[in-house]
């Protein structure tokens, strides 16, 4: 599972997902690649169930870059305790993704395949996405 080995604070306050990606919003490392469509949190578990999904698909074939990294921490409380008495500890991390957030990318694939595997991993995440492919990618 993917999470940080530490972290200045342990507890963070929600924030927002206002706007759309600029940073990270370009394919860099492979032909093709995963858009984000809408805002969200993606946790760590649906992260690598989609890289798992990928990763099968491909038999070993290609290479796969995740793009995101479930840094933000969300805190619960337990059930059925009483207002007051503090924040609860954390539960699990996130990785907060606004819409033109590139996701994964795949390499040294064909289009169909590539096509084939991202629709998979497109259905184990939280947020619409769409496959896209590299500025220059001339379908070799």
């Amino acid at each position: 599972m993917l999470l940080p080995k530490r972290v200045k604070y342990r507890k963070l306050q929600r924030g927002r997902m206002k706007g759309k990606a600029t940073r990270g919003a370009t394919v860099a490392f492979g032909d093709f690649g995963l858009k984000a469509l809408q805002p969200g949190w993606i946790t760590q578990r649906q992260i690598e169930a989609a890289r798992v999904a990928l990763t099968r698909l491909m038999k070993r074939e290609g290479k796969v870059w995740i793009r995101i990294f479930p840094d933000k921490s969300v805190t619960k409380k337990p059930a059925e305790t009483r207002m007051g008495s503090g924040k609860g500890p954390p539960e699990f991390w996130v990785a907060v993704v606004k819409p033109g957030t590139i996701l994964f990318e795949l390499g040294g694939v064909k289009k169909d395949l590539a096509e084939e595997a991202m629709d998979i991993a497109r259905r184990k995440l939280p947020v619409k996405a769409k496959m896209v492919t590299r500025i220059g990618y001339d379908g070799g």
